[in-house]
């Protein structure tokens, strides 16, 4: 297993089901809301903060994964500024794309991860919020 895996323990509470949905697949579908901001926009910053904030007093499984993409969130943000500035010196352009792309592949994989009932933390993330 991968170190930065963790299995989740649902023994905290088997009978909670956030917005009726199981908690696993909960917490899978608040990593892929993350990609919600390529539909609709701010989507994908919206989502995923209102799904963690509405259930995190509940679960702390999905208080920690709530944690784990707005850590993500944060950093990709500030990766994101810094790479616009060194748009200027042409480094930043294909930094922009590898934060894209890393974006879209963390939260696929931690969606993933999250269904198994395991914890994926995303690589690059810095820690704002302690889990």
């Amino acid at each position: 297993m991968n170190p930065l895996d963790e299995k989740n323990s649902n023994m905290e509470n088997p009978e909670f089901q956030p917005w009726g949905i199981e908690l696993n697949q909960f917490c899978m579908l608040m990593h892929f809301s993350q990609m919600a901001g390529y539909i609709v926009p701010v989507a994908g910053m919206v989502l995923p903060i209102v799904m963690w904030a509405s259930n995190k007093d509940e679960s702390d499984i999905v208080d920690k994964h709530g944690k784990n993409i707005l850590n993500w969130m944060i950093s990709s943000l500030i990766y994101m500024v810094v790479s616009t500035f060194l748009v200027f010196i042409l480094v930043g352009i294909p930094l922009l794309f590898a934060i894209a792309i890393c974006s879209v592949v963390f939260s696929i994989i931690g969606g993933i991860k999250a269904n198994d009932g395991i914890f994926y933390k995303y690589p690059l993330s810095i820690n704002f919020l302690n889990k």
